[in-house]
């Protein structure tokens, strides 16, 4: 875990200033996978890993960013031109900046004194970056970057960027400067996350809902260790399905615009008229959607078997229709939901690999169900997981030094 006071006085023999400190959260999603680009419901919580971001702003326009995990330092300077994906951690970063001193910094915010709309806005700032999420298992460890970057560079400029706005800057930033066309639920939680809570969000509105996360209950995230090659490429064709689906269902319901506004009824009349893989693509996210308004019912009512039976069926959703699982993905959701005290397990994130989760009840997330996880997962996969025991964390803050 990442020591604040460590990375404040790493970051003072770096770069020989007293830093701010800053965090935003990871992710895990209890239900609602694949729906957020879709106009869809999502329920993440915000775990209690972050992305620490140690900042102090430059009498300049460059941005000087460190990062602890790969030993590795970028400079880019903000009055160059913007580029498109270079393929480096630091797009994370660049994308947020140039969008933010693009005027981003929000009409309806705080600027710093003399700054319009549509001018520069920031100041350059030294970054110095760690974090405990870990990197590539589907926990959004590049959301947590974005919003945690973005809002320490929007403080060192005297603004408070509406969170909402600040989600929504940080998603462009992942379209336009990493070429992952992704939802908005990633960003929104890491800036709205909230202590004891998972969110029932709506993604085309972003009303959001916080449903307490009881004391009976944790969530234990199992980490399968393995990243398939195909998890970017195969997110963007995914999408591109889902959109294939709509231009076809709109063609004949002008009133659907997302496959939000379609149901099973609507995709049986142009069965036809779509190529096997897209109708179960779309079959996915209309069913998923139900899924997550039956969850939040479920847990709001303290039915936690029902809803472990909605992840189970979320997890062959996206086994079989949508293809995002892999075997060590099933594997790891087979053994979590076949132990005593787990409601239920799934796949969580785009898929490929990355984390399975498990709603288990306080008494049985202990260190012998940590250890059988383990067990069991290493005697099928030849690898030791990371498994935790997670509480929901708040998301994106300055912390006090």
């Amino acid at each position: 875990m990442v020591d604040p006071d460590g990375l404040a006085r790493a970051f003072v023999d770096t770069f020989g200033r007293v830093p701010r400190l800053y965090r935003a959260p990871g992710r895990v999603n209890l239900i609602g996978e694949h729906t957020d680009y879709n106009d869809g419901f999502v329920m993440p919580m915000a775990l209690d890993r972050s992305t620490w971001v140690a900042a102090a702003p430059r009498d300049d326009r460059k941005i000087v960013v460190r990062s602890e995990a790969y030993h590795e330092t970028v400079t880019f300077d903000l009055d160059e031109p913007h580029a498109g994906p270079t393929g480096i951690w630091t797009d994370y970063v660049r994308g947020v900046a140039s969008i933010l001193d693009g005027g981003e910094l929000a009409a309806d915010t705080t600027h710093r004194e003399g700054a319009t709309a549509g001018e520069a806005c920031l100041r350059g700032a030294d970054m110095l970056i760690a974090s405990d999420v870990p990197i590539g298992a589907g926990l959004s460890s590049s959301a947590a970057l974005e919003v945690a970057g973005g809002f320490a560079l929007a403080d060192l400029a005297g603004a408070a960027p509406d969170l909402d706005r600040l989600a929504r800057i940080a998603q462009r930033a992942e379209h336009e400067f990493v070429g992952m066309r992704c939802g908005i639920m990633d960003q929104v939680i890491a800036c709205r996350g909230r202590a004891g809570h998972v969110l029932r969000l709506d993604t085309r509105s972003l009303e959001a809902v916080y449903l307490p996360l009881p004391p009976s209950l944790r969530v234990v995230v199992c980490n399968t260790m393995v990243t398939h090659a195909l998890a970017s490429t195969e997110y963007n064709a995914r999408r591109a399905d889902c959109e294939a689906g709509v231009r076809a269902l709109s063609s004949r319901f002008p009133e659907i615009r997302a496959l939000r506004d379609a149901t099973l009824e609507h995709l049986d009349a142009i069965a036809g008229d779509l190529a096997p893989h897209v109708r179960r693509r779309c079959r996915h996210v209309i069913t998923e959607n139900d899924r997550v308004v039956h969850a939040a019912a479920a847990l709001t009512r303290r039915d936690y078997a029902g809803f472990g039976t909605l992840m189970t069926a979320s997890h062959a959703s996206l086994r079989d229709d949508y293809q995002v699982s892999c075997p060590e993905l099933d594997a790891m959701a087979g053994i979590a939901s076949a132990l005593d005290g787990v409601f239920g397990a799934r796949m969580t994130g785009g898929g490929f690999g990355g984390c399975a989760i498990a709603l288990v009840e306080a008494s049985a997330a202990d260190d012998r169900l940590r250890a059988t996880i383990q067990q069991r997962y290493r005697a099928i996969a030849g690898i030791c997981p990371d498994v935790w025991i997670s509480a929901a964390g708040d998301g994106v803050e300055m912390v006090p030094s």
